[in-house]
């Protein structure tokens, strides 16, 4: 954590909205990431996100530690838990939620690249997505949180309050999951 960082979170703790929201703009699309890879949702993900943010902010008091960005996670971890939990209890069928390609916010295309490649590497990103969305949560969030977020194993430990042990197996059990929904769906080859 920075020196900036922890003042940012003192400030906050004493009340401090602005310095609170130099924190959001620092972790806004971190988190709204991890929210939309758990949920496949971009307005549920929007929606989780901002309440994150909300609830980091009442309980910033409670904060204790230096990994101030694992924190948040958990939170939105947490929210998105629920979110997936009321699913499953109330299930409903949105009627402005869809899987478009081209509404995907965070691809951007290379220049260097043909509109085949471009094509290629979307209907790829999309399969994934679909692939990650397949896992069980507790598969789900440590793949998000290791290969998608870059978080250090310690840190996932932190985040889904499990021992590294149970991480790095679940993670195991993860790739190995998608690597087989991969294959199924003709992404992966078996060389």
């Amino acid at each position: 954590m920075t020196n900036e960082e922890q003042r940012l979170i003192e400030a906050s703790r004493l009340g401090d909205l602005e310095a609170f929201n130099q924190l959001v703009r620092i972790y806004e699309v971190r988190i709204y990431n991890l929210c939309y890879r758990m949920l496949g949702d971009h307005d549920a993900a929007a929606d989780v996100a901002q309440e994150t943010f909300i609830t980091a902010f009442a309980k910033i008091g409670h904060f204790r530690g230096n990994f101030f960005r694992a924190w948040l996670c958990r939170i939105a971890t947490n929210e998105c838990y629920d979110l997936l939990r009321a699913r499953k209890r109330r299930p409903t069928l949105s009627l402005s939620a869809h899987h478009d390609l081209d509404e995907q916010p965070f691809d951007l295309p290379d220049r260097g690249e043909s509109p085949d490649e471009f094509a290629q590497r979307r209907e790829l990103a999309a399969a994934i997505q679909e692939s990650i969305e397949q896992l069980p949560s507790d598969q789900r969030i440590v793949v998000i949180l290791s290969d998608i977020q870059g978080f250090t194993y310690e840190e996932i430990a932190t985040v889904t309050a499990t021992n590294l042990g149970t991480v790095k197996s679940r993670l195991s059990r993860a790739r190995s999951r998608l690597r087989e929904i991969l294959r199924a769906k003709g992404c992966l080859r078996l060389d």
